[in-house]
């Protein structure tokens, strides 16, 4: 019963998530967050899953590496976007 809760729990988490990322696409930063908080949500999922099957946990630990790189890959392109046009908006974007 308990582990059907933090299923159920999980998969909340990544609707949720879902619903920040496609509501605040204004902001990058706020984009970003959200994008962080599914990740989480996935990986928590995914130990819950390994873990009660009494699976290794080498596909998961991969997972959090591509995840962080992702995340600082994203954090990079946010600083050189607030240095080069002083904030976070999509809409004040000039691609010309």
């Amino acid at each position: 019963m308990l582990l059907m809760l933090n299923f159920i729990l999980f998969i909340v988490m990544f609707f949720v998530g879902l619903i920040v990322f496609s509501s605040k696409r204004k902001h990058l930063l706020l984009m970003l967050l959200s994008m962080e908080f599914i990740i989480l949500s996935l990986y928590s999922l995914m130990f819950l899953f390994l873990s009660m099957f009494d699976y290794e946990f080498y596909f998961s630990m991969m997972f959090l590496v591509f995840s962080v790189c992702e995340s600082v890959l994203g954090l990079s392109i946010l600083v050189s976007l607030i240095r080069t046009h002083g904030n976070d908006y999509f809409f004040s974007l000039n691609l010309c």
